[in-house]
């Protein structure tokens, strides 16, 4: 009981420190696009030269769980689609929803790529426009009266512009480069003051290797400089089985807090299912059950 009470204030206070900080600075709380441990299965959620990559329409929905057990701990909710859209262009779409305590951001992009190929190598260059929204989903018992509070609570909301570049070659090796939130733009009180932003990217490498007939190794790393987030490195080493329709890997990231946990997948015809778990180096790992990770996307060929 004394261990759940510590940690339910330990977390309380931290709540409220992220309201205070966002309440007075106004400043932008952090990009998601650190949140996910499977981007090297679907690079379209972080770099949007991906968009249209793989020749077929992709629906996906993505569910991130972090730090499970614990009240008002993270979670986020993920719907995109990408394709070829025809000429060469392809289109991608995403909506993120993430909560964390009473901290809520709301995020909408579209964007588009232009892909060359070539009979060795295809590569993409995408661009995607950004609609982001921060702001808090009550007060608590905070007092309501405080105007820091009550602008908080009405939000702030940005327009970003991302840019990336992503290539497949020989169909063994992914490569990609993206710069998120390169251009950076508030739309709410626009007279008020907000932090600089430094510029952030998302470097990645992936090589597929054939070990056995029907079994593929793929190590990948992906490395991130992103706002508000320590610059880390994601490393991650897949196995695949019978043509790639079992997947089976491990992953850990190095920076940040340390994150490792593993993976497991199938692809059923048109469907596909992966789930991840990983545990970290933060102190609040002894009162949780770590962090789930769940994605499933569907596949479709045509126009």
């Amino acid at each position: 009981m004394k261990t759940t009470n510590m940690l339910k204030s330990i977390f309380t206070i931290a709540a409220l420190f992220f309201i205070i900080a966002y309440a007075s600075g106004q400043t932008r709380y952090f990009d998601e696009r650190y949140i996910y441990t499977q981007a090297n299965l679907m690079p379209q959620l972080i770099n949007p030269g991906a968009f249209g990559s793989t020749n077929q329409h992709q629906i996906l929905g993505n569910y991130r769980n972090k730090w499970s057990g614990i009240d008002g701990a993270p979670q986020t909710f993920t719907l995109s689609y990408n394709g070829p859209v025809g000429n060469g262009l392809g289109l991608g779409v995403n909506i993120l929803s993430d909560r964390f305590g009473a901290l809520e951001t709301t995020k909408g992009a579209v964007g588009l790529s232009y892909m060359i190929k070539s009979e060795t190598n295809q590569v993409g260059f995408g661009i995607s426009g950004e609609y982001i929204k921060h702001g808090l989903s009550g007060l608590g018992n905070a007092d309501p009266s405080d105007p820091l509070l009550i602008r908080a609570l009405e939000g702030a909301t940005y327009f970003d512009a991302s840019f990336g570049i992503y290539g497949i070659y020989m169909d063994r090796m992914t490569y990609g480069i993206s710069l998120p939130s390169a251009v950076s733009a508030r739309i709410s009180d626009i007279d008020s003051t907000s932090s600089d932003r430094e510029l952030g990217f998302i470097l990645q490498f992936g090589y597929k290797l054939n070990i056995q007939e029907d079994i593929t190794m793929t190590p990948n790393l992906i490395v991130k400089k992103l706002a508000n987030v320590p610059t880390h490195i994601d490393l991650n080493l897949n196995f695949g089985f019978l043509q790639d329709k079992l997947l089976a890997g491990v992953n850990y990231t190095l920076g940040a807090d340390k994150r490792l946990g593993f993976l497991i997948g199938t692809k059923v015809e048109k469907l596909n299912f992966y789930y991840s778990y990983n545990t970290s180096s933060n102190p609040l790992q002894d009162y949780n059950n770590g962090s789930h990770e769940l994605t499933l996307a569907i596949n479709f060929a045509g126009k």
